[in-house]
């Protein structure tokens, strides 16, 4: 695989799409749970809220697979991107300075969501400081 400084995320609680590109190259890859849940909803009259906990290992295993890029978007249709941020926050924090955004996005095709993060990356360069 090639070292690309770009790379976008797109994450639920099935499954996580990283795309690490440049900007004529795409690397991907998919980190699923080794247990995914399905949907709890609340019952009348039940302790607890309903929602099962975030899975820290799938969320390391996500970590793990961002690597050292420069560049990070975030993106999903749900809380699982919020999750993934905390679990940076938390456990990989120096990570943090390289999240360039997070948004909300439904289930783009592969190369919408490059599309997108190219053109993210393409404006947000030219918002930040050159050195």
């Amino acid at each position: 695989m090639t070292v690309h400084n770009h790379s976008v995320v797109w994450i639920d609680h099935h499954e996580a799409r990283i795309f690490h590109f440049s900007a004529d190259e795409v690397d991907n890859l998919t980190v699923r749970p080794n247990d995914p849940h399905v949907h709890i909803h609340h019952k009348t009259n039940a302790i607890g809220s309903g929602h099962s906990p975030e899975d820290q290992a799938f969320l390391s295993a996500v970590v793990d697979a961002i690597g050292g890029s420069k560049a990070i978007l975030i993106t999903g249709p749900g809380v699982a991107k919020t999750a993934l941020v905390k679990h940076i926050t938390r456990y990989a924090p120096t990570m943090m300075a390289h999240v360039a955004g997070v948004e909300t996005v439904d289930h783009p095709a592969d190369g919408v969501l490059v599309a997108h993060a190219r053109t993210y990356f393409k404006s947000a360069d030219l918002m930040t400081a050159q050195k």
